[in-house]
């Protein structure tokens, strides 16, 4: 079938384009495989419009010609070879923010990944015997510092880590979990369903807003595995509510002779109330109320890489790892050595000086407004910027209620122009990620790197200034 006088048999063939000059020359730069692949690509989409009589010959000629063909492809190539995930500026305030990939590494995590990446490592080999070592070894120590009298293993994430304790604790028993604690988090991350992933079956107490102990010890029965008490993450429910204390549900579990699990996702080893997070316990707190063994995430509040860790009573400890499961979630040799970094400055005490996410979580609001008058005053007096009272948020589906006070920079803007300035600093390089509030763009320098500031300042001018000669 013909279009305005386009045929099939117009196209060029794929050997006689990678004959010429200008895809000889992409192929040097992507490789001949790449490049023959994108060029018959776009020879088939080609063909596909010639016969949906969308194209004549004299365009077809025009595209078919080997410099438009590697051109088109050459832009292929680039988005598709583009280091990924790109570098963002968070401008939002969220500390650990999820979408963005939570926490950041300080520098000697960063550099011991960097290392562990190019050289080989005694990951599972004990220099001293010369015979097969454990990779567990290299964070048990430390984790023993954190936690004494606590046995721990390190999986790679918390989801893993609740998964692989129902597995190995509770297995074809019922767990016994509170109906206000059955919660979803990001990416569709469901409490029953991790139960039933496990071989444990759920058992239900208490309402949405009211479970007592009382309700925890009706529930228990020859059944029953282990008591379950989940960190509930993204919401908090306020109001006429009634939980179990920790304390409470580990003397029910210690007479029923079962574990009581603590799912304690945000991963804190401080205390954060002085920065104003008063809704977070420390780890270690609720191991001294009685928790048999809880799991927390690496890269929250924590403040490391992607990990999940779970700390408590040495026998439960041992039968997790002893479950075959244990190896397939482990930890690969860049997160080994990543989260060992992040411990060693907590076992130094050096934590709050050292790991970026309490870095940015203790910076004084004074000390964010001094950056943010810095950074207005770099635009040059633009008009409808101003600096505003706000608050940071933890992120990371730690301490939904915790507020941190801090200091915005606002830009206001007739709405559309304010959509367009927003989606222009997402969309630049570097991608600056800030948010619009009751129609005021909004950046927080809290979790904006210091050296970072003078990046902010020209993106935000430029695009302001754009803003302001597309209206003339």
């Amino acid at each position: 079938m013909q279009s305005n006088g386009a045929s099939p048999s117009d196209l060029p063939s794929v050997g006689k384009l990678l004959e010429t000059r200008p895809i000889r020359e992409l192929a040097d730069e992507v490789g001949i495989s790449l490049a023959t692949s994108l060029v018959r690509e776009i020879l088939d989409e080609l063909r596909t419009r010639v016969l949906a009589g969308e194209i004549d010959r004299g365009t077809l000629e025009s595209a078919c010609e080997p410099a438009a063909i590697a051109r088109r492809a050459r832009n292929a190539a680039t988005a598709l070879l583009r280091p990924a995930p790109s570098v963002v500026i968070n401008a939002t305030g969220v500390v650990a923010h999820t979408n963005l990939g939570r926490s950041i590494l300080s520098p000697g995590a960063a550099g011991r990944v960097a290392e562990a990446a190019v050289r080989y490592l005694d990951l599972e080999y004990d220099l001293v015997t010369g015979t097969r070592g454990s990779r567990g070894s290299h964070l048990e120590p430390l984790l023993a510092r954190l936690f004494p009298g606590c046995a721990s293993l390190a999986v790679n994430n918390n989801a893993a880590a609740i998964l692989l304790a129902l597995r190995a604790l509770a297995r074809g028993k019922e767990v016994v979990v509170s109906r206000g604690e059955l919660v979803e988090i990001g990416g569709s991350f469901r409490v029953p369903d991790i139960l039933a992933a496990s071989g444990a079956r759920l058992r239900e107490v208490g309402t949405t807003n009211r479970t007592r102990a009382a309700d925890y010890e009706a529930a228990l029965g020859p059944k029953t595995g282990a008591i379950l008490k989940v960190h509930t993450s993204n919401f908090k429910v306020v109001g006429f509510t009634e939980e179990a204390p920790i304390a409470a549900l580990a003397g029910i579990a210690r007479a029923a002779g079962i574990p009581l699990i603590v799912d304690w996702g945000s991963g804190d080893l401080v205390d954060l109330a002085p920065v104003g997070i008063h809704d977070e316990v420390p780890v270690r707190r609720l191991l001294e109320d009685g928790a048999s063994v809880v799991t927390f995430s690496g890269d929250k509040l924590l403040g490391g890489p992607q990990a999940g860790i779970a700390v408590g009573e040495r026998d439960l400890i041992r039968a997790m790892k002893r479950d075959p499961l244990a190896r397939a979630l482990r930890l690969d040799r860049l997160l080994t050595a990543a989260l060992h970094e992040t411990l060693a400055s907590y076992v130094r005490g050096r934590a709050l000086d050292e790991v970026p996410t309490l870095r940015m979580l203790a910076l004084p609001k004074e000390r964010v407004a001094a950056r943010a008058r810095a950074l207005v005053d770099a635009l040059g007096g633009a008009q409808g910027v101003s600096i505003v009272d706000g608050v940071s948020r933890p992120g990371g589906g730690s301490s939904p209620v915790g507020e941190i006070p801090t200091a915005l920079i606002a830009v206001e803007r007739s709405g559309g122009e304010l959509v367009r300035i927003e989606r222009a600093l997402r969309r630049g390089e570097p991608s600056i990620v800030a948010r619009i509030q009751d129609g005021v763009l909004l950046l927080d320098l809290r979790t904006v790197l210091e050296d970072e500031d003078p990046i902010v300042a020209t993106r935000l001018r430029e695009e302001l200034l754009r803003a302001r000669g597309a209206k003339k």
